[in-house]
């Protein structure tokens, strides 16, 4: 599907008139990455997935920035016309959600930061050339999304992934354009909304993989503890793709959470 605007692509599922239930795929990912998510929370939310911009059917933005991202969020969810949602970010999709959340911290009626970050690395000097040598250099020696699919997503998962998953996994990285990974891999240096953490005033689950490298759960587990309304749940032997590696297990952990939020009727201020 795509919005009235024609710039935003998104897979949906349910009733229009349920709680509108927003996944953000991360950097390899894609709407498609959540389609098991689609069709389990189909049955009781209004369950969407965008194609971030310049992924899939959407339109990439012409400067690329979490901000830019953030707003491009606003703008996607005002094109659904979606109220109070519940947002799902995950990874660089949960970057989002957090500055989306600085602009509009009234919006939603809950969010779900997984596997994700509130600050990462440092906008200038060593470890930040290291970074991109490593994750640009392959294609810069004439590599291809689709030839480094497979080992990019072999390092990011954890045990015994699912292979069903993991399939649809390398097919969303290797359908990646060239152009917006290394777009989104640049906008993700220097990002940081640790200040930020403390005024996160909607329900808030941090969902976190133990073998996660990207996301270590340690760090995830700290972060909880500076939002003010966090729960946090860690998922045994996941890596960084949990959606994917164990949907089953990821279902029911976001369930619990989601179930528990739409279960409170929203009492008006």
């Amino acid at each position: 599907m795509i919005t009235k605007d024609g710039r935003f692509a998104y897979e949906a599922a349910g009733d229009p008139g349920a709680t509108p239930l927003i996944f953000l795929h991360g950097i390899g990912g894609a709407a498609r990455a959540w389609r098991q998510q689609l069709s389990t929370f189909g049955n009781r939310y209004r369950a969407i997935a965008w194609d971030m911009p310049g992924y899939g059917g959407s339109a990439p933005l012409p400067s690329v920035s979490i901000a830019a991202l953030a707003e491009a969020l606003q703008q996607f969810i005002e094109q659904l016309g979606a109220t109070k949602p519940i947002l799902v970010g995950h990874s660089i999709g949960g970057m989002i959600v957090q500055k989306w959340l600085v602009q509009s911290p009234k919006l939603a009626r809950a969010v779900v930061l997984a596997q994700t970050s509130p600050a990462f690395g440092k906008a200038d000097g060593d470890w930040q050339k290291s970074f991109i040598a490593a994750r640009l250099g392959p294609l810069d020696r004439g590599e291809t999304m689709k030839s480094l699919a497979p080992s990019l997503v072999k390092e990011l998962v954890g045990d015994d992934p699912d292979p069903r998953g993991m399939e649809l996994a390398r097919e969303c990285m290797g359908s990646v354009p060239e152009a917006s990974y290394r777009a989104m891999m640049l906008a993700l240096i220097g990002f940081d909304q640790r200040s930020t953490l403390k005024d996160i005033s909607v329900p808030t689950l941090l969902l976190s993989g133990s073998k996660d490298n990207n996301a270590p759960a340690p760090m995830m587990a700290k972060t909880a503890t500076y939002i003010p309304a966090a729960e946090y749940v860690e998922l045994h032997g996941v890596g960084h793709l949990a959606n994917l590696e164990r949907p089953d297990a990821f279902d029911q952990a976001l369930g619990s959470f989601v179930d528990s939020i739409a279960a409170k009727r929203i009492v008006a201020p």
